[in-house]
């Protein structure tokens, strides 16, 4: 016989109480920048060594393209001015895909969006896969209970008719556009779109291939966009509440 209140007394509430803390020591985020000086233009060694070509350097710059970075962190375990580190911040969701370009020379600064959204009490989301296993277990997670986003009226949905919003993961290659399309049109309005990983953002080392996986924003226009490769579950879950008009970029 299952007695759910005695297991709770005997196991302690598993959710986690402090939302979007930072990853812990030993987890490796996405790259960010410190405020040591570097030359890239002697350098480069991070551009040369980033696999998705999200790095690129100039003389006096270094910009990094969170929506194309795959979280390998050789750049800011190569980087030998210790210029590019490791951000461990759960906090990255933007509203434009251009604030996911960083540099050492311009702060990570995201204009707020004027909180005009209809979805400030709670939010249905149908997610729809079009192939990052990955980011999807990652979005399974989120409503596990220990991060448990149905506390902020978070919920999942079946079916997109009960929808107000896609999460969307993965290149969205040729044979899922008209899916993701349909899915989009059979959903009332308002409505909104999130891309949630870099495989649903640019495409990843997916993109410009024969399959036209490029990303969400190639077939529909996105309200939110989500880094990682895979984001974590808090990220997911900040990402929503920002596009929500829950959270204010500013804040």
């Amino acid at each position: 016989m299952n007695f759910p209140l005695l297991s709770i007394i005997r196991n302690g509430i598993a959710t986690q109480k402090q939302a979007f803390p930072n990853l812990p020591d030993e987890a490796e985020g996405l790259p960010g920048f410190s405020k040591t000086d570097c030359n890239p233009g002697e350098c480069g060694k991070c551009a040369a060594l980033c696999p998705a070509k999200a790095i690129s350097c100039d003389q006096n710059e270094v910009k990094i393209d969170r929506g194309l970075c795959i979280g390998c962190s050789i750049c800011f375990k190569s980087c030998p001015s210790g210029v590019i580190i490791n951000d461990r911040s759960t906090t990255t969701a933007v509203f434009k895909r251009e604030d996911l370009i960083i540099s050492n020379k311009t702060p990570v600064i995201t204009p707020a969006k004027p909180l005009k959204m209809p979805f400030r009490k709670s939010l249905h989301v149908r997610e729809v896969s079009t192939g990052d296993n990955i980011t999807d277990f990652e979005a399974v997670a989120a409503s596990n209970p220990v991060f448990d986003m149905a506390r902020y009226g978070i919920q999942v949905t079946a079916s997109p008719r009960f929808a107000d919003a896609l999460l969307v993961t993965g290149p969205v290659g040729k044979a899922m556009q008209e899916p993701l399309r349909r899915c989009r049109e059979a959903m009332a309005e308002p409505a909104i779109v999130i891309a949630a990983g870099t495989s649903a953002i640019s495409g990843g080392l997916f993109a410009g291939g024969y399959a036209e996986a490029n990303g969400v924003d190639s077939i529909l226009p996105v309200s939110c966009y989500i880094p990682g490769d895979p984001p974590h579950p808090w990220s997911i879950i900040y990402g929503i509440l920002l596009a929500m008009g829950r959270i204010s970029k500013a804040d």
